[in-house]
């Protein structure tokens, strides 16, 4: 029997709302103990000091996107795999515009291929609909058949009323998941970052937040009649976050989940013209930053989402009106949450890893992974002190399209612990 006893690590778990120092016994996968000081193990047993280090569930990502299949350039499986790995992500949901999409059952056949060898759970969302106009609806029912299909998105903006009404309609009683992202193109233009003084100030083309909350608003009303439990993907204003609060009060069965990106940068950094803040939806303002990040506390806002978007060197060296939108994130968002919000004292830690483990599980109808006696590891350990450049080559992506690329970051993931149990209920 393989054991592992980690002494006096920081463990947070928020299923039972844990922050505590503790020692952790671990054999053949299965978590055998957490006490105060654990003397009784196997002689074969690997001991380890983790003064220091946090302890908590595997990371859960709601949305990101995959290079490959079509665009290997941008990010393999096994790149992707391993950027996931390196940032603590123990499970992955990826969009459907892959090339070709994930709209048919012999797509979904050849990637379960690639789920089954990973070393993360992977798991696929189904388009919602047909081609690039996106006027038909895929085979809703014969896609919700497979068992690593999580839900249906499009990961773009579904404007067709009539269309999503339908949609809604038909998923109803397959009982999947369904992410909605809430964006009017027609109000949006060609705007490349938040309409406002400083999108005048910088002589970039504004896209007005009533963009997003005009949509919002129709997709609400939408699930108000019909019923279908929604969530809405990719929020990004204040008063996104107004209006799905009012809506889960009048109890419209939604949950929400904004872009770790979102929570950390507003407009005025836009002032660099980094290609890599050039994102979808736009970074908002301060007052839009400050909504986003009560509005995870609250719970107002489910999760904490990455949207992994790889794009090669060429393809975002560019002007950043012309870049398209997007920046990786797997392996930089929990050191950086982490040093801009918990060691601020701003969230507990608790909080900040119940928006990245615990809720997104809620919002796909998983089970959640927990670290208590006698269930299977899907844990990861953090090490908030240890620092490291943001460097091609120490980098697992294939891509580097971020705006802390050659930046020094603290905080770093060290250990991953994944269960092989079929998690899903």
């Amino acid at each position: 029997m393989k054991s592992e006893l980690l002494q006096q690590v920081r463990v947070i778990d928020p299923v039972s709302n844990t922050d505590k120092v503790v020692d952790v016994l671990v054999a053949d996968g299965v978590i055998q103990a957490l006490q105060e000081n654990i003397s009784d193990y196997p002689t074969d047993t690997q001991v380890r000091s983790c003064r220091g280090l946090v302890l908590g569930p595997g990371l859960v990502d709601l949305y990101s996107h995959s290079g490959e299949p079509g665009f290997e350039e941008r990010e393999t499986w096994r790149s992707l795999v391993a950027s996931a790995t390196a940032g603590g992500f123990t499970r992955l949901h990826i969009l459907p515009d892959t090339m070709p999409a994930i709209d048919n059952l012999s797509v979904l056949t050849r990637l379960q291929q690639i789920e089954k060898a990973a070393a993360v759970k992977i798991n696929f969302w189904a388009a919602l609909t047909l081609g690039v106009k996106g006027q038909q609806m895929t085979e809703l029912a014969e896609l919700a058949s497979e068992s690593h299909v999580v839900g249906f998105a499009d990961g773009r903006a579904i404007e067709n009323l009539a269309l999503l009404r339908r949609l809604l309609e038909y998923i109803k009683p397959i009982n999947k998941s369904v992410a909605l992202w809430a964006c009017d193109s027609h109000l949006a233009g060609n705007g490349v970052m938040r309409e406002g003084t400083q999108s005048v100030r910088f002589g970039l083309p504004g896209n007005p937040a009533i963009a997003e909350t005009a949509a919002l608003v129709a997709i609400l009303e939408v699930v108000a009649a019909i019923g279908t439990p929604v969530h809405i993907m990719r929020v990004s204003t204040a008063r996104s976050v107004e209006l799905i609060q009012a809506a889960k009060a009048r109890g419209l069965p939604i949950t929400a989940s904004t872009t770790w990106m979102h929570l950390l940068r507003d407009t005025q950094a836009i002032k660099s013209y980094n290609p890599h803040l050039r994102l979808e939806p736009p970074l908002g303002n301060t007052v839009d930053v400050q909504a986003l990040r009560q509005g995870v506390r609250s719970g107002t806002i489910d999760a904490i989402a990455i949207d992994h978007t790889p794009y090669t060197y060429e393809e975002k060296t560019v002007a950043f009106a012309e870049a398209p939108p997007g920046a990786i994130g797997l392996e930089l968002a929990l050191p950086l949450l982490w040093q801009n919000l918990v060691e601020t004292s701003e969230w507990s830690a608790v909080e900040l890893w119940r928006s990245l483990s615990t809720y997104p599980t809620h919002c796909l109808q998983q089970r959640p992974s927990t670290i208590s006696p006698n269930t299977a590891a899907e844990m990861i350990l953090f090490d908030p002190q240890q620092k490291w450049a943001v460097e091609p080559q120490t980098l697992k992506s294939l891509s580097t399209n971020t705006p802390w690329l050659g930046q020094t970051l603290t905080g770093r993931v060290v250990q991953t612990w994944l269960s092989q149990e079929d998690f899903y209920s």
